[in-house]
């Protein structure tokens, strides 16, 4: 039933976003940018800039709506009788009033038997804080608070937004630069009026091929980018919760890492995981450095 439901959030969501980029490219009057002539490059920039920050922008804003449909993230109502319920409210609201936030960010838990948490919302003002019930079975007060104290380091320092148009620049250059490649390899192909035919499905095949080429590379870089913002949720969540606590949590994450089934590891929202684990080639990929990198930067810190 789960992956059902994430099938269709992810269809619906895809549906929605070909969608609304349809209707801006023809509000915009943007002309197709492959013409007779060859490639029109103005209209080829803002045909990828839309798409490429549209996507992501559109993802962004539904974040919050995802994460509760997705992964069955329940609302902590902050008036619940329960007394772990509210004291981890009061955690969370504490924290993010430390870190100057206007809006208490929403509270949620999800049921998962992997040790995570969350951060996720459009902006400061609009975001959610979830935690796994395997986090607050497995993991002491003191350790679920450096946890959340990284977490709301990520709201505060607006790194939902600021991973959001990395993500855009970085799939504008790949549309941009694998649509101008695949148009000079497809003049290759084409001698004369008659092999028109033949460079247009040279031009679809390297399109793709470029695409997948500058992807993978694009997505390189952005988690790159992602390891130092979380270097940086790791200081800020030392300076809310104390360097004490968050070296807990990391160091309570790295024992228990593993004692959940592989599987349930891919429920969590891969963006803003505090956990990883990267081993081999796939540190180029992973979002977070490795959790003991990031425990020795933080006993360092003066």
């Amino acid at each position: 039933m789960k992956i059902a439901k994430r099938v269709f959030l992810f269809v619906a969501v895809n549906v929605l976003v070909v969608a609304t980029i349809s209707i801006v490219l023809s509000v915009l009057g943007v002309r197709p940018y492959l013409t007779a002539r060859g490639l029109n490059l103005p209209a080829l920039a803002v045909f990828c800039l839309v798409w490429g920050f549209g996507g992501a922008f559109i993802s962004l804003a539904l974040s919050r709506v995802m994460a509760k449909w997705g992964m069955g993230v329940k609302l902590v109502d902050p008036n619940t009788p329960d007394v772990g319920a509210q004291e981890l409210v009061s955690t969370v609201h504490r924290l993010a009033q430390a870190a100057g936030l206007r809006t208490m960010p929403q509270v949620g838990v999800y049921d998962s038997d992997e040790v995570n948490a969350f951060a996720t919302g459009p902006t400061k003002n609009r975001s959610l804080v979830a935690v796994s019930t395997g986090l607050l079975r497995r993991l002491r007060r003191d350790e679920v608070e450096g946890v959340l104290g990284h977490e709301i380091a990520h709201v505060a320092n607006g790194d939902m937004v600021t991973m959001t148009l990395v993500q855009g620049v970085v799939n504008a250059f790949t549309m941009f630069l694998a649509r101008v490649l695949a148009f000079f390899v497809a003049q290759l192909f084409r001698r004369d009026e008659e092999d028109g035919g033949i460079s247009h499905v040279v031009y679809f095949v390297a399109t793709l091929v470029f695409d997948i080429a500058f992807s993978i590379l694009g997505s390189v870089v952005v988690a790159w980018f992602s390891r130092l913002r979380e270097f940086r949720a790791d200081a800020g969540g030392a300076g809310l919760a104390g360097r004490d606590r968050m070296v807990a949590a990391l160091e309570a994450l790295q024992r228990t890492y593993g004692v959940v089934d592989p599987g349930d590891r891919q429920a969590a929202v891969q963006t803003l995981k505090i956990s990883g684990h990267p081993t081999g080639l796939m540190r180029f990929f992973s979002t977070h450095p490795p959790l003991e990198v990031r425990i020795a930067r933080l006993k360092a810190l003066a």
